[in-house]
């Protein structure tokens, strides 16, 4: 049986819980390095997940022998000089999210990795889950019509993250092992932003996952709440179809309440996912009802999936469910949205 050996740039906290474990949890793959800045950090998680290599820099990691792919969960503002490094290196690359700091980087490594034939994913939990591949077959087969309007509304505790005061986000583990560095999530120099690169490229990559358009026009308002970095969201946007979108999203939420709210309304049908309840429900217009049977908790955000579809797609590449085009779409909204809160303007991608 083919290993696919996989090294982890950023062994850090969301790694650690996720990717890590994935890795881990499959016959067919081997965890044989990890990276981290600091020497002993890297050791340990090493010694503690049985890698074989414990790295201190992602040039150090690539250049061990007889890698297959590599999983680049550091921050922001080094994704695309470490996926562009590992796609020349001839290596399948999962890439967390958000995919870059701007769209022509993050077209520039889905292009790389077209040309050189290796598989690129982008990091969304949201693409494996029963409703989410469900909602996209639907919409695909014409269930719902021609789609005219989506709307989102998405919240998650995170803002004061976002604004430096926390730094434990667990997205309901229990247990860290690894705690994010102080300016991972508010320091816009290594995060980009705030909630727009943090929570709406979830959205934004989910708009295109679910329709297969890509945006086309965007407006939007940030507020910062006082802080450096964008809290709320509100976007309007046009797809390429001419569909309208609106996406509402905040950090600022009770820990005790978050929304993942997705409605797509096709001119025969309309959509209802809520994300975060696992529910999901067609409506025809002729009034019929359709509710889909409800997601159980371990299926409602799938952590490992990405890291698990990673090396599917290593072994077959016809395997690849969350593609680096996605991702890019992501940062189209994501680019575009900055462009329009600080001018005021509508902005046109294509």
């Amino acid at each position: 049986m083919k290993k696919i050996r996989v090294g982890v740039i950023g062994a850090g906290w969301w790694a650690t819980a996720a990717h890590i474990p994935a890795i881990l949890s499959r016959a067919d793959a081997e965890l044989v390095a990890v990276q981290s800045r600091e020497r002993d950090k890297a050791e340990k998680v090493a010694r503690d997940f049985g890698a074989q290599h414990a790295c201190t820099t992602a040039e150090e990691l690539l250049a061990l022998p007889d890698l297959d792919a590599v999983i680049v969960s550091t921050t922001p503002n080094v994704h695309y000089a470490q996926t562009k490094a590992a796609l020349e290196r001839g290596l399948h690359v999962l890439l967390e999210k958000p995919m870059t700091f701007t769209a022509a980087e993050a077209r520039e490594l889905v292009d790389l990795a077209a040309r050189k034939n290796l598989q690129l994913l982008i990091s969304c939990p949201w693409h494996y889950t029963a409703h989410g591949i469900e909602a996209r077959r639907l919409i695909a087969s014409g269930a719902l019509g021609d789609i005219k309007m989506i709307s989102v509304l998405m919240t998650h505790p995170l803002d004061k993250l976002l604004k430096g005061i926390n730094t434990s986000p667990t997205h309901g583990m229990e247990h860290v092992y690894v705690e994010p560095r102080h300016g991972s999530y508010n320091d816009p120099a290594i995060a980009g932003g705030g909630q727009i690169y943090c929570q709406v490229s979830h959205a934004a990559a989910y708009l295109t996952f679910l329709t297969g358009l890509r945006p086309a026009q965007v407006f939007a308002h940030f507020d910062n709440a006082g802080s450096v970095n964008d809290i709320y969201d509100a976007l309007a946007l046009k797809l390429e179809n001419g569909a309208l979108v609106t996406v509402a999203s905040t950090g600022a939420t009770p820990m005790c309440e978050r929304n993942y709210e997705v409605r797509v309304f096709g001119s025969r049908a309309i959509l209802q996912l809520e994300l975060w309840r696992g529910t999901m429900t067609l409506i025809d217009f002729a009034g019929k009802r359709a509710e889909f049977p409800p997601l159980a908790e371990k299926e409602i955000y799938p952590s490992r999936a990405p890291a698990l579809n990673l090396i599917d797609a290593a072994l077959d590449p016809v395997n690849n469910r969350s593609p680096g085009t996605l991702g890019l779409a992501s940062m189209e909204v994501i680019e575009a949205a900055c462009e329009s809160a600080r001018t005021g303007r509508n902005v046109k991608i294509r």
